[in-house]
């Protein structure tokens, strides 16, 4: 039996006739404006690929210039994209859907079903070594191909005809149909070249031109299915890693929407351009990892949670963030519904208990003035991340008697240490959410993860995370709640504060709506003309 999967906030009622499913909002044609928008982007992106980005600002644009099967609205919440309508078959196993008839490449081509076969067949390919391709392992053996013991073929997608795609799951997967707005999932054109910055893109906007750390611009895609609704014909994104440079390009007139904002400055922004901060709760954690595959943090829990509790969050969150984050003992954020993070014992304890304890356990581990603990922790080029860094080493040295080595790299590069995992020891880590679930945090700690930096490994954990992904409701939350505690018992990682987004807007964009998800499509965002805010 098959039923109409809708959409909406999580927990959304089905019902059993077989509608068409509508884009959330409907456009009436407007004249796009030859005025660029110049939105600041964070680090540079890591690739243009859709099997290899993984950083926040590669997923910003891949997003701008292609679409899934599903996409976001002006608000953060998914909805319609390269698939018109869709159907689920009553077990939660087989998805059935159909392709809106205009979606077209920018090369003209039209988008079939074969080009996301094409696609979800490579990214699982071993060959291919997708970074995220674990996001997709709900497939029907996805696993076995992902570990080389099937032909990609045997993946559980196939096209019935151009315009409709059939998806068998594994497993019922809660988080499937988010994962269809996530550029893993995209489609690839049959004539992708090796650039992917040459190949036809179905999205909003194409890549036009490419400065490196400089400036990426996109122009409006005369082919997208819903251009006539675009407003903006040309999308600037600058890659700024200081925040601090990124608020004076700002104040100067040169960015419209800034990524972030930089540390210590909230109140100041808040006196002084109260119109253009935007402050909102976000589906984020921050976190310090330790890489478990070597010493001294391998088969040494006392350590580790010595480490930990050394660390006063209030005082951090306060004095070097002081934007609304909050402190986190969890990986998992709050805000999601049905469940409940994981809470720390020490939360209990007040700042002199946590850090008598931690003066015992750092014993216990066989550290002292006798024999100090030299470390290196590692953080990517951003005046907040050093910031921070030195706060942390200061409250280690003064708690514990630590000697930190402070390590500076520039993003692909810290990147490519920490997934290597032979240089780092501590390193600075986090994750936003890929889609509004607990598993997109939980999922990182699976042994052999490809995003596993940790190089975690507890085969009760992965036992309780494969259980959770067979159930549903309550069941699956209460399987997810057990693997956290579990976690957080390990201490692979050191919770920090929970994410908030933080931007400076222009008064002049419009339809730049606050989520949880922090998701802002550029076609939907337009520019008045004659407004400054400047300062």
């Amino acid at each position: 039996m098959l039923q109409e999967n809708t959409l909406g906030k999580p927990g959304a009622t089905r019902t059993m006739r077989l509608l068409k499913i509508i884009p959330a909002l409907i456009f009436v044609a407007v004249q796009a404006s030859a005025d660029p928008l110049r939105r600041g982007l964070g680090p540079e992106p890591d690739s243009f690929d859709i099997h290899q980005a993984q950083g926040l600002s590669a997923i910003h644009i891949l997003r701008e210039t292609r679409e899934g099967l599903l996409t976001f609205d002006d608000r953060g919440e998914l909805t319609a994209g390269v698939a018109e309508s869709w159907t689920v078959a009553s077990d939660g196993k087989e998805y059935r859907f159909l392709l809106r008839e205009d979606a077209r490449w920018s090369n003209g081509d039209p988008v079939v079903a074969d080009d996301f076969v094409r696609a979800w067949q490579s990214a699982m390919s071993p060959q291919s070594a997708a970074r995220t391709a674990g996001l997709m392992d709900m497939l029907s053996n996805a696993r076995r191909v992902l570990e080389g013991h099937a032909d990609p073929s045997a993946l559980g997608v196939r096209a019935e005809s151009s315009r409709l795609l059939l998806v068998e799951l594994e497993h019922p997967a809660p988080r499937f149909m988010e994962i269809l707005a996530h550029p893993v999932s995209f489609p690839l054109h049959p004539e992708t070249g090796q650039s992917p910055l040459d190949s036809p893109v179905n999205g909003a906007y194409q890549v036009t031109e490419t400065v490196p750390h400089a400036m990426i611009r996109l122009q409006r895609n005369p082919e997208f299915h819903a251009r006539d609704s675009v407003a903006l014909e040309t999308v600037e994104f600058l890659p700024i890693e200081d925040p601090a440079a990124e608020l004076s390009r700002y104040r100067a007139g040169e960015i419209d929407i800034t990524e972030t904002i930089p540390a210590g400055r909230y109140q100041w922004l808040q006196q002084n351009l109260p119109a253009d901060l935007r402050v909102s709760p976000y589906l984020g954690s921050f976190w310090l990892g330790f890489n478990l595959g070597k010493a001294p943090f391998s088969n040494n829990a006392s350590l580790r949670r010595a480490l930990v509790l050394a660390i006063d969050r209030e005082t951090l969150v306060r004095v070097v963030l002081g934007a609304g984050e909050t402190p986190a003992w969890s990986v998992v954020p709050p805000g999601l519904s049905g469940y409940t993070p994981q809470r720390d014992s020490a939360i209990k304890l007040d700042r002199q208990g946590r850090e008598a304890e931690a003066r015992n356990l750092f014993a216990t581990a066989g550290y002292g003035p006798a024999r100090p603990l030299r470390v290196e922790l590692r953080f990517n080029t951003s005046s907040q991340h050093r910031r921070l860094a030195v706060v942390v080493a200061a409250m280690w040295k003064q708690v514990l008697g630590v000697e930190t080595e402070l390590i500076n790299e520039e993003w692909k590069v810290f990147v490519n240490n920490r997934r290597q995992g032979v240089l780092t020891q501590v390193f600075r880590g986090g994750w936003i959410a890929d889609y509004a679930d607990p598993a997109s945090f939980l999922d990182l700690f699976r042994s052999g993860d490809e995003l596993n930096t940790t190089f975690y490994i507890n085969e009760q954990y992965d036992q309780l995370m494969a259980q959770a992904a067979s159930f549903s409701g309550s069941q699956r939350m209460e399987l997810l709640q057990q693997a956290e505690t579990l976690l957080m018992r390990d201490m692979p990682v050191i919770p920090l504060y929970y994410y908030v987004s933080r931007h400076l807007v222009n008064p002049r964009v419009r339809g730049f709506h606050d989520n949880v998800r922090d998701i802002h499509l550029s076609r939907y965002l337009g520019l008045d003309t004659g407004i400054d805010a400047s300062l």
